[in-house]
């Protein structure tokens, strides 16, 4: 088929939630770039909006698939399967000696540590705060979560019990407490928020006060978990320990899988048959987590995200010293947010245009989530095209 005819078919054939799609037909990737049906190359800074973390099509992931899939795709969880218990014990030695449960999705992961927050709670416990400008997710108790109205608009009324207080305040979390309250549930970094970095002190202050009230502490880690930042998990650059984490996005190298992980004495409030997944944790999405871990490790990707990061840093913040349109670089790894002062939406399109895929989000936040194995070269590919564009918005002055 030519572009053409895959759009039609989309008008035909697909509900159009996803209005606005970019009129181009994506063929293949590999690394950091993606090809669309006329062979156009394009240097991909948000592969699979953060989930292609060590690049499209790693080699060792595909090999990984390629064998798992003659061997075993599905097994439901009736069973003991090899693949899943390595992959537990995987990110549980690398995490804080949790115990996993596997589903198919970040939003699958919130409503799974939604559901554990409450049951491992005293009765009449329900409530949990959570942050303005977050984002967990768009099934219905994820959604509810997420405190950002456009995320809600005709959908209400919303699941009961979720708390909206800011970012970044502690003196917030504590007043909201009461005595319904089950659990804070929070982003170490905020990524659809804006890349909104957790201020010193504010991670530990929440597991203060988590502990002080007997609540079950929750990091969001579906963005940050796997290597993003430079550490397995975002919350490792503070110190701090989660009773739940939730995981997805990188864990699988591109392959649809989720996460929760738990500490023991909280994981034990899921009694069998209180929850399940058919899909979760099968077989064929499992052995591409695992070679994702093992790829990261072998290609000392930890540090490379950390010292790419620091480059890209160095990178955005010359860019910011030269152009009044940047307001702000915040970034952690590599996740990478720069605030403009004008809309930032069309800037974003300009630069696919340019062979360059990058995000807005916030309406004002260019947001890059480079994967893992990305290079210095590649790095200053991408910024090339970002400065021009910038330099010409900054030509026409900021209103």
């Amino acid at each position: 088929m030519n572009s053409q005819e895959v759009f039609d078919l989309y008008k035909q054939c697909i509900i159009d939630n996803y209005g606005g799609r970019v009129p181009l037909v994506v063929a293949r990737g590999e690394g950091s770039y993606f090809w669309d049906l006329d062979s156009k190359r394009y240097l991909d800074l948000f592969p699979g909006w953060g989930c292609s973390a060590i690049g499209h099509c790693h080699p060792k992931v595909v090999s990984a698939v390629r064998e798992q899939v003659g061997r075993l795709i599905h097994m439901d969880n009736t069973f003991y399967t090899v693949e899943q218990a390595r992959l537990a014990q995987m990110i549980s030695q690398r995490s804080f000696g949790g115990q996993c449960f596997f589903c198919n999705s970040g939003a699958e992961a919130v409503e799974a540590a939604i559901k554990l927050a409450r049951r491992a709670t005293p009765a009449g416990r329900y409530k949990i705060i959570t942050m303005e400008k977050s984002f967990h997710g768009r099934t219905y108790g994820a959604m509810s979560a997420t405190a950002q109205s456009k995320a809600h608009t005709g959908y209400e009324p919303l699941l009961a019990g979720f708390v909206y207080v800011p970012y970044n305040d502690l003196a917030a979390v504590e007043k909201a407490i009461d005595d319904e309250t089950a659990a804070i549930l929070v982003e170490p970094v905020q990524g659809e928020g804006g890349v909104n970095i957790a201020a010193d002190g504010y991670l530990a202050g929440l597991r203060a006060l988590a502990d002080r009230h007997s609540l079950v502490l929750i990091f969001d880690e579906v963005q940050t978990g796997c290597g993003r930042t430079g550490r397995w998990f975002g919350h490792q650059h503070w110190s701090v320990l989660p009773d739940v984490m939730t995981l997805a996005k990188s864990l699988g190298g591109g392959a649809p899988i989720g996460a929760i992980v738990a500490k023991p004495e909280v994981a034990a409030a899921f009694s069998p048959g209180s929850h399940a997944s058919t899909y979760g944790g099968n077989p064929l999405v499992v052995s591409a987590a695992i070679a994702t871990i093992e790829a990261i490790e072998e290609e000392n990707l930890l540090a490379n995200a950390e010292q790419m990061g620091r480059y890209a840093r160095q990178k955005a913040d010359a860019l910011a010293e030269k152009l009044d349109v940047i307001a702000e670089v915040r970034t952690l790894g590599l996740m990478i947010g720069l605030e403009l002062k004008i809309p930032g939406t069309q800037i974003a399109a300009d630069a696919l245009q340019a062979g360059l895929r990058i995000n807005c989000t916030q309406n004002t936040i260019l947001r890059m989530l480079p994967a893992m194995n990305i290079t210095q070269d590649q790095l200053d590919e991408g910024f090339e095209i970002i400065q021009t564009l910038l330099a010409r918005a900054d030509e026409r002055g900021v209103s």
